[in-house]
């Protein structure tokens, strides 16, 4: 059963204290998570008209609190014990204090938790706080150019069904306070001069440089999935024939290499001008973000799980255009498959290091799959065989993870986003598995 800790929080209905609890989990150094429809007990609380109250919630949020909440809270819905509460995920931000619009940086509208309860912070922890706000984040950097068109990030976003309105550089706050384009608006930009490296060498080491390619000039989005798709080729499928089986499986788990790439580039500090880079060698990959951990953030927070993003802008884009998931989700996907030791962290960098799968009587297939295993379909991608073992595995992977995307499904099975959908849809006819909330922030609920 869940339990109320310093992050979390329930509420059994939606009440006038969702601002000051959600104030308190952005001025926690972890972050937290407020349920909306379980009591004080634990138990969840049938609730009608879920939808309408996500938005009244996601309304009060951006409106209400101070600074801007953009990028730094998600508001999914979640089942517990057959029924369907909200589950809103808050982030630490970096511009603490955050405080309640209409009462002001003052103890009557600045929060914290204490324990399992929320607490108003105090004038001089006010003070502190708002000494140490970090003011040189993106939103406030001008564009070295002002000149810029955003067509790519248009064409993202209507690829999932959203559109961007002429006031969209307010609305995703690619603007200075004075009006101007910030680096925000830069980097999503069609052209600006930042440019994602990926290098291959031959050996182990950087000796024999065999490949120097660079993905960027455009767009983050377009360079980030420019990148996802090269490291995705480099993934090679590695088959184990035994005396039972043949085995197949990545150099490198790839639901975790998605994540560390996106993670990667999301988090990076530009304000230092230096992209993320990666680079390919004969028994590892290693990816390079550049800044360190955030000011304040500890080792164990990093690890934690406990979404604290540099970028919170950059943030909210790569999570309205299917980059990023459910907050905090990426670390635990990269710890589900790997020990944290792959990472080392430095004042000026964090770098990730993926050793490749070794084993006896191994051969490089590479994508091309033998024809006993996949046949080719005309798109490119891989088609199975026996849909009926690819649903297995999608079951499973609904049931350790119900909030799991079509895009991840595919890295996982190394199949096309197409089949994947319609194996899915298979599923839901024959009620093996439901669909709960909307498309973009509903879950998977597999039925036994």
């Amino acid at each position: 059963m869940l339990q109320e800790s310093n992050r979390v929080e329930f509420k059994s209905i939606l009440n006038d204290k969702l601002e000051k609890e959600v104030v308190a989990f952005l001025n926690n150094q972890e972050g937290g998570i407020l349920y909306i429809g379980i009591d004080d007990n634990g138990h969840p609380v049938k609730s009608t008209d879920l939808d309408a109250t996500q938005l009244k919630i996601a309304d009060r949020i951006k409106n209400n609190i101070l600074p801007s909440t953009l990028g730094l809270f998600d508001n999914v819905t979640e089942s517990i014990d057959g029924i369907d509460v909200i589950k809103v995920l808050i982030s630490s931000g970096l511009e603490k204090p955050y405080y309640i619009k209409n009462q002001g940086m003052f103890p009557t509208g600045c929060f914290t938790r204490v324990g399992t309860s929320t607490q108003p912070m105090t004038t001089a922890m006010i003070d502190d706080l708002y000494a140490r706000r970090i003011h040189t984040t993106l939103r406030n950097i001008a564009s070295p150019r002002q000149d810029l068109k955003f067509a790519q990030l248009k064409i993202y976003y209507q690829e999932r069904g959203l559109e961007l309105t002429d006031q969209f550089a307010k609305s995703l706050e690619l603007l200075t306070p004075d009006g101007k384009y910030n680096y925000i608006a830069y980097l999503l930009a069609d052209e600006n001069g930042v440019s994602i490296k990926v290098a291959k060498y031959a050996g182990k080491d950087k000796v024999d440089l065999i490949e120097n390619e660079e993905y960027g000039y455009c767009s983050l989005v377009k360079a980030t999935y420019s990148v996802l798709d090269k490291m995705k080729i480099e993934n090679t499928t590695l088959a184990k024939v035994t005396s039972t089986a043949r085995i197949e499986e990545n150099l490198i788990d790839p639901v975790a290499m998605r994540e560390a790439i996106v993670n990667c580039i999301v988090h990076n500090d530009f304000t230092r001008e230096i992209p993320p880079a990666f680079e390919i060698y004969s028994d590892k990959i290693i990816m390079t973000s550049y800044g360190g951990l955030i000011p304040g953030q500890s080792i164990e927070d990093f690890f934690s799980c406990s979404s604290m993003p540099r970028n919170r802008e950059l943030m909210r884009a790569f999570k309205d255009v299917g980059l990023v998931e459910q907050l905090g989700s990426g670390m635990s996907r990269i710890l589900k498959a790997y020990d944290r030791n792959i990472f080392q962290i430095s004042d000026h960098f964090i770098k990730v290091i993926f050793p490749y799968k070794h084993s006896e009587n191994v051969s490089d297939v590479t994508k091309n799959v033998t024809k006993d295993v996949t046949n080719k379909n005309p798109n490119g991608s891989s088609q199975i065989d026996d849909d009926s073992n690819a649903e297995d595995t999608i079951l499973k992977l609904m049931e350790d993870d119900s909030k799991i995307t079509i895009s991840l499904i595919s890295d996982h099975l190394r199949i096309g986003p197409r089949q994947v959908k319609r194996i899915i849809k298979k599923l839901s006819e024959d009620n093996k598995v439901t669909h709960i909330g909307a498309s973009r922030n509903g879950s998977w609920k597999v039925n036994h």
